[in-house]
């Protein structure tokens, strides 16, 4: 159900070892938040259902905080972002 790392941390060169655990920890917080919306849509509580979704967005904080220290950490994921971005502008016109 949910990811595995998708690479040996220990295999790591040295100076890409943050980095990697910084996308796995991306990798476990979006997880969460797709376990904890699935529960929330199954849920006939609403007070369940309302508390899923609340620990689902603190979730979200978490992707957010992890992705702004990868980018700091990793130069070429912040321009390829940004690239990204402008793709998705050129192909969607918004």
């Amino acid at each position: 159900m949910l990811s595995k790392i998708p690479i040996d941390l220990g295999k790591m060169k040295k100076e890409d070892i943050d980095k990697e655990i910084l996308r796995a920890a991306i990798i476990a917080e979006l997880d969460a938040v797709n376990l904890y919306e699935q529960m929330a849509a199954l849920a006939t509580n609403k007070n369940i259902r309302a508390i899923l979704l609340d620990i689902a967005k603190e979730e979200k904080t978490h992707v957010g905080e992890f992705q702004a220290l990868l980018l700091r950490e990793d130069k070429e994921q912040e321009r390829e972002l940004e690239e990204g971005k402008k793709e998705v502008k050129e192909i969607t016109g918004k």
